[in-house]
């Protein structure tokens, strides 16, 4: 083995043992002691299993089978435990403590009786032919469906005065890192059969650095306020707090700061903001940066109609918008037509 093969066998090696590391590390001992954790760890670990037999396969090809067939038995439970993980941390922590048990065990069962009945070494056209593309279908079907978990994340991206909060980055790195290890296994015929390895290894030292660079703040693999997830605020309390929400943004102006953040519409409610973003997802089914721009909209809109002579980007920072492009693509987002277009049909129907 030359240099250059040596020092790829390091690197990709390496990765999938750093993996084995880290998904030990959260599935036993990270704080807090959340099932998010536990899936991520079991995620990491059972990618790592896979990851670890390509490279080992990749610079030894007489492997022993039954190493092969271990490496491609735990990629059957990368997708679930990567779906469980996504479904606990950005949705309801008791729907998947009800549900996870379907997405893991008939996978654990199926992999024993094909294992048993069908095993790689006797069975090695098989194995190539259908149940490693079955495998990776498999796979590709929890990635569609921890897509649809990645929506609310991914569509703040479109509106550009909001960021990605950490826990956020933690997250759409761990998906899209997934994303391309499955592109790299599924079209290694195109490329490299090593790809997929040194992608793990790329997505793991990724989070290990987005971990040392936030390691005094909140953890990213946290979901925030935990504690409160699954406490619903009650109907009655929560139609008053909502009405209170409104008198304050509607006498206040609150939403005219460009700056306003949910913690000081918080502050001015005395709520705990985790207790604020909970109102607004459980009763109004919307974040806080969505409830923030409907407000500066309709008063844009009632700007532009009473003062016809007032330039629009001028509106627009008087309504709270931080950049005319944010303005502009905020009110044909929620309008369905752009600052221009609504006040020349203003216009119109005055004449």
């Amino acid at each position: 083995m030359d240099f250059s093969r040596e020092l790829l066998f390091f690197f990709s090696a390496l990765g999938a043992f750093n993996g084995l590391l880290l998904g030990t590390y959260f599935l036993l001992f990270a704080q807090p002691r959340h099932l998010s954790n536990r899936f991520l760890g079991a995620f990491l670990i059972a990618l790592s299993i896979r990851i670890g037999k390509s490279v080992f396969f990749y610079f030894q090809p007489d492997l022993a089978f039954i190493y092969l067939q271990l490496g491609l038995s735990a990629c059957l439970f990368v997708g679930p435990f990567l779906y469980c993980y996504f479904q606990s941390i950005t949705g309801s922590n008791n729907k998947i403590e009800r549900q996870w048990k379907y997405h893991i065990f008939p996978y654990l069962l199926l992999a024993l009786v094909v294992g048993i009945l069908f095993p790689f070494e006797q069975n090695i056209e098989l194995w190539r032919n259908y149940f490693i593309n079955l495998i990776y279908t498999q796979w590709f079907f929890y990635l569609l469906l921890s897509s649809f978990r990645m929506q609310e994340i991914i569509q703040r991206f479109k509106v550009s005065e909001n960021k990605w909060k950490s826990h956020e980055i933690w997250i759409l790195s761990i998906f899209f890192g997934s994303v391309f290890i499955w592109l790299a296994y599924n079209y290694c015929g195109y490329t490299s059969y090593i790809l997929g390895a040194l992608s793990f290894s790329f997505m793991l030292y990724l989070l290990i650095l987005l971990l040392v660079l936030n390691k005094k703040k909140n953890p990213y693999f946290t979901k925030p306020s935990l504690k409160y997830a699954d406490k619903r605020i009650a109907s009655q309390e929560a139609k008053q707090l909502l009405e209170q929400l409104s008198q304050i943004m509607t006498t206040q102006e609150l939403y005219k700061s460009p700056n306003l953040k949910l913690p000081d519409v918080a502050k001015q409610m005395n709520l705990l903001p985790h207790r604020l973003s909970q109102l607004l997802n459980d009763n109004l089914g919307k974040n806080f940066p969505s409830f923030l721009n409907e407000y500066r909209i309709e008063a844009a809109k009632k700007m532009i109609q009473i003062y016809p002579d007032y330039a629009l980007e001028a509106i627009g920072y008087d309504c709270g918008f931080n950049s005319k492009s944010t303005f502009y693509s905020t009110f044909k987002k929620l309008t369905g037509t752009t600052p221009a277009k609504f006040k020349s049909a203003l216009e119109s129907n005055g004449d």
